[in-house]
């Protein structure tokens, strides 16, 4: 059974194409570990809620865009084993140092699909 990875970051809004160009360069090293979909979506119409919303998930600024990803992969197992590989590589590490957005703020985890149509 496929298994999802989510997650949302708030990213400064000057910053898109360095987000843009980090995410194309990471997608061929998460496709090599097993990641069988890679998808980056940066904010188009993300409302403000009246107790919770997308922005205040990961305590976005003013300047900031809410950038909203998923992983697919082909089980948890998969998802597992990749987790491993991406904290063991080098290359990951090097994207890390440098990302462009605070990865404290991000959110995450892990779900299985029960409707795919």
């Amino acid at each position: 059974m496929k298994y999802v990875e989510g997650f949302v970051v708030a990213v400064p809004a000057d910053s898109k194409d360095a987000y843009y160009d980090m995410a194309k360069k990471a997608a061929p090293l998460f496709k090599e570990f097993g990641v069988s979909r890679f998808v980056e979506c940066w904010e188009d119409d993300v409302p403000d809620g009246k107790l919770t919303d997308f922005r205040r998930a990961v305590q976005a600024k003013d300047d900031e865009k809410v950038v909203f990803s998923w992983f697919e992969y082909p089980s948890k197992d998969v998802r597992m084993t990749v987790q491993e590989k991406m904290m063991n590589d080098p290359r990951m590490k090097e994207m890390g140092d440098t990302m462009c957005f605070d990865g404290k703020r991000m959110i995450f985890g892990g779900f299985v699909p029960i409707l795919d149509e």
